[in-house]
């Protein structure tokens, strides 16, 4: 999409209801549309709304292997309830791996920023990148909402992602906590 499509699609899909958002992004996919989740606040809601337009969507979950045990029970009672069609993909180094040779997750602390960069990049980025080549969506759903941080403010429902290649739609973006 050009930038003026992008900025006539935002104009048009600003005041319309999250599913026709959604139904909007993956008729422009040509079958590529893929939605992510990390099963986090909201993506319940990215998840029901991508599925009620197209059951068989793939879905894009980078897992880490350090969710919380709650975390993965509410991952498959989603999957299994919404039967979600999911695209695993972890890191090349186990949790257990990374524990033994850098003393696990490092906590969320400014002394730690370049060690949870270092973590990131290993434990989530990899898994995600490696994701999304393979899965090459023209079309991401996700669930990003304009109140999460002050970088997101300033994107709207449909934005070109370069990064992936690809066209990034948050039918929720304007929602509130």
């Amino acid at each position: 999409m050009t930038p003026d499509q992008i900025a006539k699609a935002n104009a048009e899909l600003r005041d319309q209801p999250a599913l026709a958002i959604v139904k909007w992004a993956i008729a422009q996919a040509g079958g590529r549309a893929i939605v992510s989740t990390n099963y986090r606040p909201y993506e319940a809601v990215i998840l029901h709304l991508a599925t009620q337009a197209q059951p068989d969507i793939p879905v894009l979950w980078a897992d880490h292997g350090y969710n919380r045990p709650a975390t993965y029970r509410h991952a498959e009672q989603l999957a299994m309830q919404l039967k979600l069609n999911i695209k695993a993909f972890v890191p090349k180094m186990t949790a257990a791996h990374y524990d033994a040779i850098h003393g696990g997750p490092p906590e969320l602390t400014p002394e730690n920023e370049h060690r949870l960069k270092d973590f990131s990049a290993v434990m989530k980025l990899e898994p995600f990148m490696r994701g999304m080549k393979a899965l090459a969506p023209s079309i991401w759903l996700t669930a990003l909402r304009k109140v999460q941080n002050p970088n997101r403010a300033g994107l709207d429902i449909v934005v070109a992602d370069k990064n992936f290649n690809t066209i990034k739609v948050s039918p929720v973006f304007y929602w509130s906590d």
